[in-house]
């Protein structure tokens, strides 16, 4: 957490003795909350430290993917669609397929939005998507809740979603909420739709994500938004949440409802993730290169089909390629060649200048265990080290994204913290490398330094410190009784639930709930 915290939170103590004096000076000064800017980890750090593909790889991927759209094209587009891109120079041929010639695309491509943000509806959590700033945050349609407590995967519902937007409120790390799981205990369609933007927004003041599951239901989930901001030029002026589009299905295919879907919310103000999913293997090609060159012809052609519309509309560059075991066809999101297609991703993001993002931190393991902390830990790692300005599903997914952990959530926030202290590198300039302290430590001190004033000065700004994490001894594990890591994630989720509340103010709330059928409690 930032530095500015414990290693032990409020709920989730065990009850080892305490040294007097110094160490709790220091652990009180540990307490105490940083400026932003002296934090040692924080929103929108720059990565782009890890390169795995050259600059000509980069330039020979771009080709491949200018080539696959001038002769391969896209299918399916919905007749809007055809209309807005034909317009502006798409090419629809006798088998049906919209073809794009280079030229058209490097038109677009000069006109589409850089540097864009991602607001929150509070300031501070405002996102900056440029060059390799990193952001992590949550995302996916899990359907099932992985429930610690009872050591079950169960239907996931909308109370389930509410509290995951709450945590994420409280968790220095996590940057964003993005829908995570599927509200299954509401059957009707619009009102989930309802919902699951209710309980995000209701949760948590960081930027939102969201997904529409028929485009007849945009326009109620609008009056919803406009409810919340408070009118639709105070939406329009600060657009809070934003539209997850998986505009194509995988391979070269347009998706005609969720095109439908993106041109209503491009009309609204909305902020769009032009998604494209394929899994190597599968949908898309085995080869990581080239499952690459797919991505990226694929959210391209989202790029002439925005920016026809609405030139300069803010766009997230979604290529989000996913791995499959070939042994099985099974989805891999936890694997290392999970981690080299993101990374892979994220530099054609800057190739193009354009803000990216991609997947990270996903696990296939069932539970938050060893496998779970190797696969979300690497991939999170690369992604950061990469620059992906927006790393997506970085924490609480599990079985491959079938499920999402509460629990995990909360542990996601220490892994990320260090993903984020990677991302930030090390420093080299006069004060670092100043032998000074050496010189007086090794002929003037105590030949150590521990109580150095530059190590004391440090400690919160150069290093960051878990909350949940264990550190201690084996001795002093022994003697606070053998604290386990998911009995503490189970005690900072409890202590944070108990403490968070409704983000939106009660009389707007009460309208809401007036005129929407809102599932979630008060």
């Amino acid at each position: 957490m930032g530095g500015g915290m414990d290693v032990i939170e409020e709920g989730c103590a065990p009850s080892r003795n305490r040294r007097s004096g110094g160490r709790a000076n220091r652990v009180a000064v540990r307490s105490a909350p940083l400026a932003d800017n002296l934090r040692p980890v924080r929103a929108g750090m720059s990565g782009g430290q890890y390169k795995p593909l050259t600059q000509a790889g980069m330039e020979r991927i771009h080709q491949a993917a200018l080539d696959a759209l001038e002769t391969i094209g896209l299918a399916n587009a919905p007749k809007s669609g055809i209309e807005i891109m034909t317009g502006a120079g798409a090419i629809l041929g006798e088998d049906g397929r919209l073809r794009f010639p280079r030229a058209l695309v490097e038109d677009m491509l000069r006109v589409a939005a850089r540097g864009i943000t991602l607001y929150g509806r509070d300031p501070a959590y405002d996102l900056h998507l440029e060059g390799t700033r990193v952001h992590y945050g949550t995302a996916g349609a899990a359907v099932h809740i992985v429930d610690l407590e009872r050591n079950e995967y169960r239907d996931s519902t909308a109370k389930d979603l509410y509290d995951a937007a709450k945590i994420t409120h409280h968790l220095d790390n996590v940057h964003f909420f993005q829908r995570a799981m599927v509200c299954r205990d509401i059957l009707d369609n619009y009102e989930m739709d309802v919902n699951t933007l209710y309980a995000c927004c209701a949760g948590t003041t960081k930027h939102v994500g969201t997904s529409f599951s028929d485009p007849s239901h945009v326009k109620g989930c609008f009056d919803l938004l406009h409810m919340i901001a408070g009118g639709e030029d105070k939406w329009r002026e600060r657009p809070f949440v934003s539209n997850s589009n998986c505009f194509v299905v995988p391979p070269m295919k347009f998706a005609e409802e969720s095109c439908i879907t993106m041109e209503a919310c491009i009309r609204a103000g909305m902020p769009m993730l032009l998604l494209s999913a394929g899994q190597a293997g599968a949908t898309a090609p085995a080869p990581i290169a080239l499952a690459i060159v797919q991505a990226v012809a694929e959210c391209l052609a989202g790029v002439v089909y925005v920016n026809a519309m609405a030139p300069g509309h803010p766009c997230i560059f979604g290529t989000w390629p996913f791995v499959s075991d070939l042994r099985t066809g099974a989805m891999s999101g936890g694997s290392a060649e999970q981690a080299l297609l993101t990374a892979g991703c994220a530099q054609m993001h800057q190739f193009y200048g354009l803000p990216g993002g991609a997947a990270s931190g996903i696990s296939d393991s069932k539970l938050p265990d060893m496998q779970a902390g190797w696969e979300q830990g690497i991939t999170n790692v690369l992604a950061g080290l990469s620059g992906l300005n927006m790393c997506y599903e970085a924490v609480g997914m599990h079985a491959s994204l079938l499920g999402f952990s509460l629990e995990s959530l909360v542990l996601g926030d220490d892994l990320l913290g260090q993903a984020m202290r990677c991302v930030r590198g090390i420093e080299v300039n006069e004060d670092t490398v100043s032998i000074e302290a050496m010189r007086q430590v090794c002929l003037e001190g105590p030949g150590h330094y521990l109580g150095h004033e530059q190590t004391l000065s440090l400690m919160q700004t150069e290093y960051i410190y878990p909350v949940v994490a264990n550190r201690m001894s084996p001795k002093e594990w022994v003697e606070a009784g053998k604290p386990q890591l998911l009995d503490r994630a189970i005690a900072r989720k409890n202590s944070i639930l108990a403490k968070a509340g409704n983000q939106i103010d009660p009389e707007i709330d009460a309208a809401i709930r007036s005129a929407f059928r809102i599932h979630v409690a008060r």
